[in-house]
């Protein structure tokens, strides 16, 4: 076992400290990857605050990954140490299913293996990548584009792959409009990914604080969701909905939003389940669906897309020590957008 520096929770309701947890050895196809930078997403709050599930901890969560290849297994062929690479929100899947073999992992039918608070094949639980170094099987490892800097790669792999699936999923392309719900970490970036896409983009906000913003990201509208006249002037308007906030919306009105055959896909999770207005439903004969990260191939081909047309997201560096103000910070929604830890800060 390979003792490393982490940053855990040792309860529900505890700060994020540093500490050490131990990672496997490196197997035979397996990599080790030393973390440079990991991505704080909004999930890692709510699975250490129970909101999911009662949990196991100690627990270092963290399934935004940046880093370097430091070693590699006797039979790994993909991966050289020195390598750019990333690590999502899955290190493993039984890769047998009907799901896994159409590159599918996220859908797993036996259950993807999450980064953290997952048992592992081994029996142990999973820890994710608040630490300085994670031991992944090479075939859950994602190469990270020399043009994307590595600072602000790490939301990609869990904020980027999520808005970006469904968004090409449900054809969000040119002559198509789509309304981002939200402006957070997940919604800047579906407003980017939708924009890079070619869609005509909306955002669909509660004010109009970060219309400027929204703008420059490159929506072509921006409305504020608390004005109910917004929901008079947009009915039947879009062919795509992307829900992106993880608290309770009328999903009713935001339904009658869309026009024949719509969607409205939701990405964000909130603790409490959402009643379904099914005779919304009807009318256009609209769609209430769900969307779940993405598949490993998907993955690359969303950080490649990025690459090429330059979609980053906007993020804050911080400290290790830093984390628990952070995610005061995240469930305040005073972040723009996205908060990325240096790991360095951890020695």
């Amino acid at each position: 076992m390979l003792t490393v520096t982490a940053y855990a929770a040792a309860s529900p309701t505890a700060d994020i400290l540093r500490t050490t947890i131990e990672r496997r050895d490196v197997g035979p196809a397996d990599v080790l990857i030393e973390i440079a930078y990991a991505g704080i997403c909004h999930s890692d709050i709510h699975t250490v605050r129970g909101d999911w599930g009662a949990q196991t901890y100690p627990l270092t969560v963290g399934h935004e990954i940046a880093g370097v290849v430091s070693a590699v297994g006797s039979d790994v062929t993909k991966w050289a140490v020195g390598d750019r690479v990333g690590v999502g929100c899955m290190v493993n899947s039984c890769r047998d299913c009907v799901n896994c073999r159409a590159g599918l992992e996220q859908y797993c039918e036996n259950g993807n293996v999450g980064t953290y608070a997952i048992v592992d094949r081994d029996g142990t639980v999973t820890q994710g990548g608040y630490s300085t170094h994670i031991v992944v099987d090479q075939d859950f490892v994602l190469r990270i584009p020399d043009a994307i800097d590595l600072a602000v790669a790490a939301p990609l792999l869990c904020a980027g792959i999520t808005t970006y699936s469904p968004l090409k999923h449900w054809n969000a392309s040119p002559g198509r409009k789509v309304a981002v719900v939200g402006m957070g970490g997940l919604g800047h970036l579906g407003v980017k990914l939708a924009v890079a896409l070619g869609a005509e983009v909306t955002v669909l906000s509660q004010s109009l604080a970060k219309e400027a913003d929204g703008r420059a990201f490159g929506a072509a509208h921006y409305y504020a969701t608390s004005d109910a006249a917004t929901f008079e002037k947009l009915k039947n308007e879009f062919d795509l909905i992307l829900n992106t906030v993880s608290a309770e919306i009328d999903l009713a009105a935001y339904l009658k939003l869309l026009r024949l055959d719509g969607v409205l896909v939701n990405v964000g999770a909130p603790p409490e389940p959402l009643p379904v207005p099914v005779f919304a439903l009807f009318g256009n004969r609209r769609s209430f669906a769900g969307s779940s990260i993405g598949g490993i191939r998907e993955t690359q081909e969303m950080l490649d897309f990025c690459a090429e047309h330059g979609v980053v997201p906007e993020t804050e560096l911080i400290a290790a020590d830093e984390i628990t103000a952070a995610w005061q910070r995240v469930l305040n929604s005073d972040v723009r957008y996205r908060f990325v830890i240096d790991i360095a800060t951890m020695a």
